[in-house]
């Protein structure tokens, strides 16, 4: 098998039918959280015959697999360029609405953001890069990851040390998100610096006293402070930060009360926050608590202040970009990839791995044909489907990237 991107465009293609297979399987039923053990056993059946160097997670069901380029084989491990690939795996707690042949069969739970054609493309790489491993200039790493839908499982994983799987840290990472919707089917994006923001979740419980809805003077009314809460978020972030660096808070529960007439003890809301720089986000993790503590005084009330970090920002390193889109226009040509005006404001666990080592997340387009882009169903809808025709796309783009990028990486070292 040859590494030219044409050699890699044509078994990419010959393996779909497989791949496409073994999206379907998993599709049909998806797991929810760190714990994926159907999904897991698929994996391990793929990887099985293809030679890799497999560990398996301890907190959560995670698969790394290592693979051993011919090429590097005079540098002693821990000394070989690495790069590592990831694909999540896991489901959405939501009862599919769509009507496709394969649709889930749990009644439970849905593929509605495409990790069942991320964990297929990973596993569509894993072989052709077996099939090349003796060209390869170096070793990689293939991060099979749970729980990224709200679990953090990327996180798990770096601590259970797949950074440092093939005895260094790799020296390059990549991730691929499909999307239902946002580009023309098969296209890919992405951008340099913050390509998706920070989730941090607020939970805030105000405590008054209650009394009767007419006499709100011989009361503590934790309903108007809450309200004056929610308020005050909104101005806050148009004061207090940066418009060009922005901040987005929205209250989605908002709780108080039994009756119209009786003023409550409490009031309760959560928010889910968003930012895109590490500069806004820290500021938001004082800030915010100082303002609610604040208003809560000038009412007289006490408060209570949860602010929970969660996910950090999304930040692809600039030359690890150019160097995936240069990918893309060499595997594809230049038409192939269009460049994101904005980041997202959705969160990504890759960002903990972006955190530790240089790479990039970038995005496939698997808008079914067909469909308007302006209505199509988004990731994470009930209806959201994703068409099988991308992934012998993203099997060659994950195939390509690695065996350029260890090229590259040991070119530089040689020299």
């Amino acid at each position: 098998m040859g590494t030219s991107t044409t050699s890699i465009l044509q078994d990419a293609q010959e393996l779909a039918p497989e791949i496409t297979k073994l999206r379907h399987d998993l599709h049909r039923t998806p797991e929810v959280g760190l714990q994926l053990p159907r999904t897991q056993e698929k994996v391990l059946q793929w990887l099985e015959p293809l030679g890799y160097e497999v560990s398996l997670g301890k907190d959560l069901t995670s698969v790394t697999a290592v693979l051993r380029g011919g090429a590097g084989a005079q540098q002693p491990v821990g000394e070989r360029p690495t790069v590592l690939l990831r694909g999540d795996m896991d489901g959405l707690p939501l009862v599919e609405k769509t009507e496709i042949e394969f649709a889930s069969q749990t009644g439970q739970t849905m593929h509605a953001c495409g990790h069942d054609l991320h964990t297929s493309m990973l596993a569509g790489a894993a072989t052709l890069l077996a099939e090349r491993r003796e060209s390869l200039s170096g070793d990689v790493v293939l991060m099979f990851q749970p729980g990224e839908e709200g679990w953090d499982g990327a996180s798990y994983m770096v601590r259970e040390g797949v950074l440092e799987a093939s005895g260094t840290k790799v020296d390059a990472a990549f991730g691929l998100h499909v999307m239902s919707a946002m580009e023309q089917n098969g296209m890919f994006t992405t951008k340099p610096g913050s390509v998706m923001s920070a989730s941090d979740g607020l939970f805030v419980t105000v405590h008054g006293a209650g009394g009767h809805g007419s006499a709100p003077f011989a009361a503590k009314d934790p309903v108007t402070a809450a309200a004056e809460m929610v308020g005050a978020l909104q101005t806050m972030v148009t004061r207090q930060f940066n418009i060009f660096d922005p901040v987005v808070i929205s209250v989605g529960v908002l709780r108080a009360g039994t009756v119209r007439n009786i003023i409550p003890e409490t009031a309760y809301f959560e928010a889910t926050i968003r930012s895109f720089s590490d500069e806004a986000h820290e500021k938001l993790q004082v800030s915010v608590p100082a303002l609610l503590r604040g208003i809560a005084q000038a009412h007289g009330l006490e408060v209570t202040v949860r602010y929970e970090t969660e996910y950090p920002t999304t930040i692809n390193d600039e030359a690890e970009t150019a160097f995936a889109t240069h990918a893309v226009a060499e595997l594809f040509d230049s038409t192939a990839f269009t460049a994101m005006r904005d980041p997202l404001a959705g969160s990504e666990d890759f960002s903990r791995v972006l955190n530790e080592v240089p790479g990039s997340f970038m995005f496939l387009s698997a808008l079914t044909p067909g469909t308007d882009l302006a209505t199509a169903n988004y990731n994470h809808s009930p209806y959201a489907v994703f068409d099988d025709s991308v992934l012998s796309r993203g099997t060659a783009l994950y195939t390509h990237l690695a065996v350029s990028r260890l090229q590259a990486l040991s070119a530089s070292a040689a020299y």
